[in-house]
């Protein structure tokens, strides 16, 4: 029996300015190499196109913007989610689940499915919609993203950034709540996915954009990344 694997795809990997084709092939032949074992749930997240789009809206006066933010936010997850399928040369013929139904059933018929955010929940990213698959079907979760792992500070503000291979699910948990939520946030986990894995147990895995440590991760060899775990 094939074992599922959820992979978050961070729309920073998809499209930081345009669409990274290069990169989106690697991650294909990397999956499809890897299909005799696995079977994978692919969420996408929104990444920069996301966050412009909900920055305009911090410009209305409306006590409903972070909901209509968020809103627009899974919005841009599922069409990345939806571009990405395609981009595989996958049609699913029931379109992008929007629950974990939908994606249990599409599991059924399916090696690789694709999504964006589920339906709308408070303070959640498309980490959270993961990290909840991920409980739900009892597995794994790789996060990828555009930086090779977790630091004990900002690597792009702080030379001195010292890298964290291993960590565990109480002291990552205290590091994502000093952060303040915000809809389109850009941290490696976010607070709701860093409880919900801490809660379940749920081994958790931060890898950057070399898809290399992908492959490695999924055949059990050494790679560059951070381990989540109890």
């Amino acid at each position: 029996m094939k074992k599922v694997i959820i992979i978050s795809l961070g729309g920073s990997l998809i499209v930081p300015n345009k669409i990274q084709t290069k990169y989106l092939k690697e991650i294909k032949k990397i999956l499809l190499k890897n299909l005799k074992n696995y079977k994978f749930v692919i969420v996408c997240g929104g990444g920069s196109v996301a966050r412009n789009y909900m920055s305009a809206l911090d410009h209305i006066k409306d006590k409903r913007k972070v909901y209509f933010q968020s809103m627009v936010g899974i919005a841009i997850t599922r069409l990345n989610a939806r571009f990405v399928q395609h981009f595989f040369g996958i049609n699913q013929k029931q379109g992008i689940p929007h629950n974990i139904l939908s994606i249990k059933k599409s599991l059924k018929k399916n090696s690789i499915v694709f999504c964006g955010g589920l339906t709308y929940q408070k303070k959640e990213t498309s980490d959270s919609a993961a990290a909840k698959i991920a409980k739900s079907l009892k597995c794994d979760f790789i996060n990828l993203t555009n930086v090779k792992g977790l630091y004990d500070k900002n690597p792009q503000k702080y030379k001195s950034a010292k890298f964290i291979h291993e960590i565990s699910h109480k002291e990552f948990f205290k590091i994502a709540n000093k952060i303040k939520y915000k809809p389109g946030q850009h941290f490696v986990l976010d607070q709701k996915a860093s409880k919900i894995i801490k809660q379940n147990n749920i081994t958790t895995y931060i890898l950057g954009s070399n898809t290399k440590n992908l492959d490695n991760l999924l055949n059990h060899k050494h790679f560059v990344g951070t381990i989540i775990k109890s």
